[in-house]
């Protein structure tokens, strides 16, 4: 039996998440191979990529889905346009971790559906989305989650600056957001894109309610997810343990993204 030739693979961002993935690449993984990644900082990425077992090239975002069938976005919300068009323009299949900046970018959908490419959102940081699905083919009644962070990961975000909210020296725990997960992702873009991914996984931007605290007493990122459907009601909870490079995000992160790729390239494919 021919096997089919591996898919070459683009990361694009090369920070915390971004190199990991690379990293794990380069390594192996079955079915794929690394072939190019992306940095704001030039320089030092190409000095990282050299020291691969097979060095690739430093290329800009945009120029990623000209050497690769998988890009992978692992960008500043601000520039994920210039990663996410060109891919799905080119009918690429683009891996998003900046699940938020999907919502601020509607029409990507449209775009992947008329160019042929295809969006795939891992579970990142959060657990579940499999039965969250599942309930959506039913009548979901609500969708909760409750965040809890280290005040660390949630300082300088956009919500408590502009609400004046200091964090920087809790005694105790703070709620500082309640609303819709469209909210929440404006507020928060470098920490919450878990919610992102749980509305568009279930009800909707509009319809998931989000509560985030700031708690001084937690080492860990913690989120609860409730959901009362017809077919089914659940609570799940989950604590990550932040990224040393930046606890804003979770360890288990860019691991999703591996174990998503890794179905990209596997005869087996457990999950929805």
């Amino acid at each position: 039996m021919r096997s089919a030739p591996p898919l070459k693979v683009a990361v694009g961002g090369f920070g915390a998440i971004g190199q990991k993935v690379a990293v794990r690449l380069d390594e192996g993984i079955p079915g794929l191979t690394l072939a190019a990644v992306s940095a704001r900082n030039l320089e030092r990425a190409a000095a990282v990529v050299g020291g691969f077992r097979k060095p690739v090239p430093v290329l800009p975002l945009g120029q990623l889905a000209e050497v690769a069938d998988v890009v992978i976005e692992c960008v500043p919300a601000e520039v994920f346009a210039e990663i996410a068009e060109p891919a799905l323009r080119a009918g690429r299949i683009l891996v998003v971790i900046s699940v938020g900046a999907l919502l601020a970018h509607p029409s990507l959908e449209e775009l992947a559906a008329a160019y042929g490419g295809r969006i795939i959102v891992p579970t990142g940081a959060l657990l579940g989305l499999d039965a969250v699905q599942a309930a959506a083919e039913g009548v979901i009644h609500s969708v909760r989650m409750v965040t809890r962070k280290p005040p660390k990961g949630l300082i300088g975000a956009p919500h408590l600056v502009a609400k004046g909210i200091d964090i920087s020296n809790l005694a105790a725990p703070l709620k500082v957001f309640e609303g819709t997960a469209r909210e929440a992702v404006r507020g928060f873009p470098a920490n919450v894109n878990v919610a992102a991914a749980l509305s568009l996984a279930g009800v909707g931007p509009d319809r998931t309610t989000i509560e985030i605290w700031a708690d001084p007493a937690l080492e860990r990122n913690t989120h609860t997810i409730s959901v009362v459907g017809d077919s089914a009601e659940f609570t799940m909870a989950i604590q990550n343990v932040p990224s040393e490079e930046n606890p804003k995000t979770g360890k288990i992160t860019a691991l999703s993204i591996i174990a998503a790729l890794r179905k990209l390239g596997s005869p087996l494919q457990i999950g929805t």
